[in-house]
């Protein structure tokens, strides 16, 4: 319903009363039919709902002080009277319906302050041995953040006194901004989003309810967690205010290198040294596995520098209980020093494959480019 229509309205007619009605009785017609039409007595009927609705909107369009629209009376104005007194239940009609429309006019206002709210999420760093990433383990984390005042648990008011609600907001710790044709919601100034506020405030938070804290947690850390892996930790964090919830912990975790093993995904990688005989003729050569025996892997004959194999089960454990490879990765190691036997068998060798040019095919592949 617009203003327009609002204001030109015949609500004598619509309560049922006659345009010379007292306000008393105005103000029990209203009530006779607010009782009538709430949706609480009327589960399911839009009728009834839609009828509810326009006392909700005169409510909210004119507050206090509301003045009886005229209608198509003539003669003199309306008169007043206050329409919370029909809401609070004061006057002479009787007793008001403050606890029936408690939850429908008024809904938060009473009982903000009391709500129970939710801890703030806190994010902590810690850094594990490249084993312990692997395999799982349990770390201390020390937590140092925010949290309700211990002198005055979070109430912000001094001791034997207590906060009271914000007048500014009721409570809400919300206040609105009319910016013409909407309006916004945003933190109360005056009570900073608490819904509260202390007239004689505690020494210790300076009022503010809140405190810096240090704390030590004992946290499981999962196996297989990757370097820079942020993990959630639910209910850590800080502790909830008025039997609220706590937050959560968010750990970034930070692995150190090994000197044998690497990571590649799910996968744990190895290079292994091996000799030009053992690539050329083939061999059977022990591998190092994680925390375990070494393995046995096979190089076959004729087999390239840097070729990799892969041996199934000895990886980074799963989600779902299955295991990753180690992938094993050969590389030929070239003696530094070599006795006379040795020089001699090698001369040998290069005089037996002189005429093999290693480099002739990467050469002329060159003169085409």
């Amino acid at each position: 319903m617009s203003t327009k229509d609002f204001l030109e309205k015949d609500y004598y007619k619509a309560l049922g009363v006659s345009k010379t009605a007292k306000p008393a009785e105005i103000k029990a017609a209203y009530r006779k039919l607010a009782r009538k039409y709430h949706p609480d007595a009327n589960k399911g009927d839009a009728s009834a709902e839609e009828r509810f609705k326009e006392y909700d909107e005169a409510r909210s369009l004119f507050g206090s002080g509301f003045r009886v629209p005229t209608g198509s009376r003539t003669g003199t104005g309306g008169f007043n009277f206050d329409l919370g007194d029909i809401f609070g239940g004061t006057g002479d009609a009787g007793s008001g319906l403050g606890d029936l429309f408690g939850g429908v006019f008024n809904r938060g206002r009473n009982t903000a302050q009391n709500r129970p709210r939710r801890g703030a999420d806190v994010e902590t760093e810690t850094t594990l041995s490249f084993s312990d990433a692997i395999d799982g383990t349990t770390v201390a984390l020390r937590l140092t953040g925010e949290g309700p005042c211990p002198t005055c648990h979070g109430t912000g008011a001094k001791a034997g006194t207590v906060p009271k609600v914000c007048p500014v907001c009721g409570g809400t710790g919300q206040s609105s901004r009319n910016l013409g044709s909407f309006g916004i919601s945003e933190p109360c100034k005056e009570c900073r989003g608490r819904g509260l506020v202390v007239d004689d405030p505690c020494p210790a938070c300076s009022g503010s309810g809140r405190a810096m804290s240090s704390r030590t947690i004992q946290s499981r850390i999962p196996a297989g967690v990757a370097d820079g892996q942020r993990i959630k930790i639910a209910g850590k964090g800080a502790p909830g205010e008025r039997g609220g919830p706590a937050g959560d912990l968010y750990v970034r975790v930070h692995v150190k290198q090994h000197p044998v093993f690497g990571r590649s995904g799910d996968n744990l990688t190895v290079a292994v040294p091996v000799t030009f005989a053992e690539l050329t003729l083939g061999a059977e050569v022990k591998v190092p596995s994680h925390r375990g025996a070494p393995v046995t892997v096979r190089i076959p004959p004729g087999t390239p520098n840097g070729r990799t194999f892969r041996v199934q089960g000895k990886g980074v454990r799963r989600k779902d209980g299955t295991t990753g490879s180690l992938l094993v990765t050969v590389e030929v190691m070239v003696p530094k020093n070599v006795n006379d036997k040795a020089r001699s068998a090698i001369e040998e060798l290069r005089e037996a494959t002189a005429g093999q040019d290693p480099r002739e095919e990467i050469l002329e592949r060159a003169k085409e480019a």
